[in-house]
């Protein structure tokens, strides 16, 4: 007989109405069950040629009195290192189907310049191409994840592509890759074909993309070591007919629907709302909005369930994060914003919904790395500073190729504004690579507080040591001359009297693991 090990954990916080008794919340994990695999690319970037995402951000050049490495900033490259960077994604985005891979290829000073159409109409000088993507991703120690242009370009040049980055051989194509500096084929991890079809893509019906995919991928040959992955163009926000029709109509060569949604505080374009100085309707709006993630993934996990029973394809995410106004004074085509303490709970929001998805959340990708939406770095010029989503990126590490494990949250009290009102409380759990059980929670509420006390029972849990991210203020940030205004702070708890008690702040993360 299996004996079942269940850690419990009671989170309990007080009733709106003063003086009212305290409800508990039953959070309950159960060890002996354990779920899919949260695979290390749910914790995936995203790079786009957008704004000073790349160049200035993280690309200065290799004569650059910045110190560097092969033209890619130390301080950045060390900084994302520190959060194991599984995967990077490049160029685009809506950059991606505007983008001519020859375009970045050969000597840099001969390199054509172009106009980035889609951001800012600024120029784009192609300084950074297949070559100097493959060196960061080789300085973060990340795979790649490459980004097909069927919008403007065609099957010929995707198919030529994938041939000059991945073959041995002694083709035309392979010898112009050596001539340019790099012998050995590179491993293309992951391939997309096109972005945002629906959109900048091209606007098209899933059904005109899916023939497109089909007779795309038919011509996108590799060396089996080197073949990529192949990721077909889906949908986004409650459109699921994307990903319906890609999984009845495509059978071979997918391994995965793309699906991107974005956090707007106002829920409209027009006006998105501001990244600090916001009133508390909009962090609660915020929380709302973000939350929708969890019913957004079921719904299409619905359609693929019904079409792919085998879970062969994945759902994989690779456009998600906040997206506000731009900051006062910036290019709007730059996409420029502050990240704050509601930036890191909504990070962590979206990583506890993405390991409750597992079974087919096999990659995400947030937006963006740097300088650009919801970053995990802010620079100018010479500085750098780590944003609170960095910072709640660090806290989940553990999580990467973690195995999950069942959490049921019982009698879950609310965090209300008005008539509405969203679960006060988060709770993801797992199995580390270390053997050890780490629980993640996360508090929507920036008013209370809420006391959580795992019971220790037959697991034998007599601490938990971890960190906890929260800050005074509700747009609460880093700034240059403030780079440590947000930061975790170490966190520890022991047993005493058969109870584990965990005091949880208001806006807060806490990452810990449960011994």
């Amino acid at each position: 007989m299996i004996r079942r090990t269940i850690l419990a954990l009671s989170v309990t916080t007080a009733l709106a109405v003063c003086g009212s008794a305290f409800a508990q919340v039953a959070v309950t994990i159960d060890t002996a069950k354990p779920g899919p695999v949260i695979d290390k690319n749910v914790y995936g970037q995203f790079a786009e040629h957008l704004g000073t995402g790349i160049y200035e951000g993280m690309w200065v050049g290799p004569d650059s009195k910045i110190p560097n490495t092969k033209g890619w900033r130390k301080d950045v490259v060390g900084a994302l290192k520190e959060l194991r960077v599984p995967l990077v994604r490049w160029p685009g985005g809506c950059f991606a189907d505007e983008y001519h891979w020859r375009d970045g290829i050969g000597p840099r000073s001969k390199r054509p310049v172009k106009v980035n159409t889609n951001w800012g109409n600024v120029t784009e000088d192609n300084a950074v191409g297949t070559h100097e993507f493959f060196d960061l991703a080789e300085l973060l120690g990340a795979q790649v994840y490459i980004n097909g242009n069927l919008g403007s370009g065609s099957v010929q040049e995707m198919s030529e592509w994938i041939e000059y980055m991945t073959s041995p051989s002694k083709s035309t194509l392979a010898e112009l890759r050596r001539k340019n500096g790099r012998d050995k084929p590179w491993k293309v991890d992951f391939f997309a074909v096109g972005n945002e079809m629906w959109g900048c893509g091209g606007n098209m019906t899933p059904e005109h993309y899916a023939n497109l995919y089909k007779n795309t991928t038919t011509f996108i040959r590799a060396p089996k070591e080197f073949k990529p992955q192949i990721i077909a163009s889906g949908g986004h926000t409650d459109d699921v007919k994307w990903a319906d029709v890609l999984t009845r109509e495509v059978k071979n060569d997918m391994a995965g629907v793309s699906f991107h949604y974005y956090t707007i505080p106002t829920g409209k374009w027009e006006v998105k709302g501001a990244a600090t100085g916001f009133p508390e309707n909009q962090w609660f709006s915020t929380m709302q909005n973000t939350l929708k993630m969890d019913k957004f993934i079921r719904d299409n996990k619905a359609v693929m369930d019904k079409n792919d029973p085998e879970k062969k394809v994945g759902l994989f995410v690779d456009e998600w994060g906040t997206w506000y106004d731009v900051e006062p004074g910036t290019n709007a085509g730059f996409l420029y914003q502050q990240n704050s303490l509601r930036d890191a709970v909504v990070a962590a929001l979206n990583f506890n919904i993405f390991h409750q998805h597992a079974d087919r959340v096999r990659m995400t990708n947030i937006a963006q790395m740097v300088n650009v939406l919801q970053a995990m770095i802010l620079t100018d010029k010479t500085r750098m500073v780590l944003t609170p989503t960095y910072h709640a990126f660090k806290m989940y590490v553990p999580f990467q190729d973690a195995t999950s494990l069942p959490v049921s949250l019982q009698n879950n009290t609310t965090y209300s504004v008005g008539s509405e009102s969203v679960p006060q409380v988060s709770a993801s759990a797992a199995r580390a690579k270390d053997g050890k059980v780490y629980l993640a929670l996360v508090n929507t509420d920036p008013n209370k507080a809420t006391e959580v006390t795992v019971n220790v029972g037959s697991a034998g849990a007599a601490k938990l040591t971890g960190q906890v991210l929260t800050a005074p203020k509700m747009d609460a940030h880093n700034t240059f001359d403030a780079p440590s205004a947000v930061k975790p702070a170490a966190y520890t708890a022991q047993a005493a009297g058969g109870k584990l008690t965990i005091q949880l702040p208001a806006k807060s993360v806490l990452v810990g693991s449960v011994e």
